[in-house]
């Protein structure tokens, strides 16, 4: 398979991180196929290129590791077989559908949320640009790119969000989620995902995946209580090509 078969430019990851980013679409590598790779990323004059690798296959891994693709995070696809969950009693939130109000509220929650993710890890991100990529993504989320957003409240303050996507027939994905640093163990995550599944059920999806980090064990085991099963993990890696940058 050709390079311009296996890459593609990111048009919005470009212009938010003002780089020219680009992305393998294929999960697999070899020699032959690097080379082509590099070929396309020198016409395209990429900057950065994201790698979702297939994790067991070895030759794909020690490729990437040989051509300069820097590790930088481990994507752990978790599934559910849609049933409704039982709401949990300790939990004293009120789950909503999101409004046009809570916007900057939950701007501030996303730039405190998501740290655990590959862009913070890489590096070449700075903190600012990863803080504003995801109060930009749940802003995008609530003014539909998400099928629905929910948020709960604790005592009149939002302090939490779960964003629902439905893919083909009969499935949904979670996207993100976030509950307040003060607000975590009280039950309000269980209270987000229980709506959330209850939804989906309506909408007749029988399976819901949702997407976490091999560093974020806590969101592993939170999604294991809920009786989510780890379908497949996966390695980001990133490219950099700072030359081109520097070069113009």
């Amino acid at each position: 398979m050709s390079a311009e078969a296996v890459c593609e430019f990111l048009e919005w990851d470009s212009k938010f991180f003002g780089r020219r980013i680009g992305r393998v679409n294929g999960s697999r590598l070899s020699e032959e196929l690097v080379s082509q790779i590099e070929g396309w990323c020198g016409r395209h004059r990429i900057e950065c290129l994201y790698f979702l690798a297939d994790a067991t296959d070895g030759l794909t891994v020690r490729s990437a590791q040989a051509n300069m693709f820097r590790f930088v995070d481990v994507r752990v696809t978790m599934d559910l077989r849609v049933e409704a969950i039982g709401d949990d009693k300790s939990a004293q939130a009120k789950v909503r559908d999101a409004g046009e109000d809570d916007i900057p509220k939950l701007r501030e929650l996303a730039r405190d949320s998501h740290r655990d993710t590959r862009f913070y890890y890489d590096g070449n991100f700075s903190d600012s640009e990863c803080d504003k990529l995801y109060e930009e993504w749940i802003e995008k989320s609530c003014r539909g790119w998400a099928d629905r957003v929910l948020v709960a409240e604790e005592r009149g303050e939002l302090c939490g969000y779960l964003t629902c996507h439905l893919r083909n027939a009969g499935s949904g994905q979670i996207g993100l989620v976030g509950v307040s640093e003060k607000a975590r163990g009280k039950g309000i995550g269980i209270e987000l995902l229980s709506s959330a599944i209850q939804w989906f059920a309506k909408k007749e999806a029988e399976n819901v995946s949702v997407v976490t980090q091999g560093r974020n064990v806590r969101a592993q085991r939170f999604y294991q209580r809920c009786g989510f099963a780890t379908r497949s993990v996966e390695y980001w890696f990133h490219r950099w090509f700072l030359e081109t940058r520097n070069t113009g």
